[in-house]
């Protein structure tokens, strides 16, 4: 876990929505809000229109219906401030490009010539927490049941914002999303667990399932031709509506790291054919990578950005940073054939970059000559496909380091060149999103 920066204490938030963190004795309340800061819950169906509705009026963040590292410590002023008159005025943003199991729907976006074949692959250092109120799993129904049933709370369970199926998957504190032309990978600081309304994995799910949909929408209104992708702007909407969704009166803080690749393509110059191409939004040590299997050779690696050592750029409470602020935007050429991997640092903290590589180049290899067809592997966009096992062998490779107190590792490493004792690999959460461009025949 990283280190809890002692500036988060001395450095209060200027406003009421973006309370800092402080330690649980301090905390004169319970940690859990009062019965009458959120809405009854709906425990067997789920909710009708006009329901969610009034569950947005009085509680404008997440609910279920499903019965079965260092904080940076300085304030920020940025936030979304929601009023009836502002809202009353504004116009209503456009429906999301849902599909009929409530996920985001990929054929909205206009007839693009290239797109990606997905996987993934998550190991959590520790069950992942439950989401907190107002998604809490329905209370015992009987003297018979048990007073909790957190031990349900896991990521099968369908929960909500504003009414619509949050995007992704939860791996521990991590978030990761996978679909044809967008993939991404954050990381929530695991320090903010041991804070009394600190919940870093709910902060990187509501990010990435806002900057996917906002992704999502922007496509589904343009056509091919005039189709400009902008990702910071639809990262820098996603900060903001997650500043909403857990501000009052919900008050659920955390920060997370986030770096993701959205596929678009560019003309040649010379014979005005498509090329592949990516747009790779990086904020914090998260990081993506473009290997080139058929050569073994890394294309591109994003840049960590620090505060210092184990401290990340984040986006959260008490952070100063900001998309608009702090995000790099790359546009990388790629080619047919070459693998984007959206990883959390619980990869790259385990493996060098040409580990990854070979990694990678191994298991296409693998697959090709027809290994790997009977192992178990984490669906992507596409079911159990090479990008599915290229993911898990690439997650297994950083797991076996993460386990190992006598390897050696690049966050090993990177602590000595600080003069901090240090030694094998590091435990933290590994999510890895392998994601191959090919031509678009859909």
């Amino acid at each position: 876990m990283r280190r809890l920066s002692p500036r988060l204490l001395k450095a209060p938030t200027t406003h009421a929505r973006l309370r800092a963190a402080v330690p649980a004795a301090l905390v004169l309340r319970s940690p859990w809000p009062p019965r009458s800061k959120f809405p009854t819950l709906l425990h067997e169906t789920l909710p009708t229109p006009s329901q969610r509705a009034t569950f947005r009026t009085a509680a404008p963040f997440l609910y279920s219906t499903d019965n079965n590292d260092t904080i940076a410590g300085e304030t920020v002023a940025t936030t979304t401030e929601s009023t009836s008159s502002a809202s009353s005025s504004e116009e209503p943003p456009p429906p999301l490009p849902l599909d009929d199991d409530g996920r985001l729907d990929p054929s909205v976006f206009p007839k693009l010539p290239f797109c990606f074949d997905t996987g993934i692959g998550l190991f959590a250092k520790r069950t992942p927490r439950p989401f907190p109120p107002p998604f809490l799993s329905p209370p015992s129904g009987s003297f018979s049941d048990p007073l909790s049933t957190h031990d349900r709370s896991r990521d099968r369970r369908k929960v909500y914002v504003n009414g619509h199926l949050i995007q992704g998957y939860t791996n521990g504190d991590d978030a990761v999303f996978a679909s044809k032309y967008f993939i991404c990978a954050n990381d929530g600081v695991g320090a903010w667990s041991m804070r009394p309304r600190g919940h870093a994995g709910l902060w990187a799910r509501l990010i990435l399932h806002f900057w996917a949909t906002n992704i999502f929408q922007d496509a589904a209104s343009h056509s091919q031709r005039d189709y400009h992708p902008d990702p910071v702007s639809y990262l820098q909407h996603a900060y903001e509506q997650t500043v909403e969704a857990t501000s009052e009166p919900n008050d659920w803080q955390g920060t997370t790291t986030a770096a993701g690749a959205l596929l678009h393509f560019r003309k040649n110059s010379e014979t005005g054919d498509p090329e592949p191409l990516v747009y790779v939004t990086n904020i914090g040590d998260s990081q993506v990578m473009v290997v080139r299997p058929s050569t073994r050779e890394m294309v591109f690696k994003s840049k960590e950005q620090w505060h210092w050592f184990d401290c990340p750029r984040q986006l959260g409470t008490n952070s100063p940073d900001t998309p608009v602020n702090c995000a790099v935007v790359d546009e990388v050429p790629i080619r047919e054939g070459d693998v984007v991997l959206a990883m959390s640092d619980g990869v790259i903290d385990n493996l060098w970059a040409h580990e990854i590589v070979e990694k990678v180049s191994e298991s296409v290899e693998r697959w090709e000559r027809g290994e790997g067809r009977e192992e178990g592997i984490v669906e992507g966009e596409d079911g159990k496909d090479m990008m599915g096992f290229v993911a898990e062998e690439l997650k297994e490779a950083a797991k076996v380091i993460a386990l190992d107190p006598f390897a050696e590792s690049p966050f090993m490493e990177h602590a000595i060149e600080e003069g901090l004792a240090s030694g094998g690999g590091k435990l933290d959460d590994i999510s890895v999103v392998a994601a191959m461009c090919r031509k678009n025949k859909g």
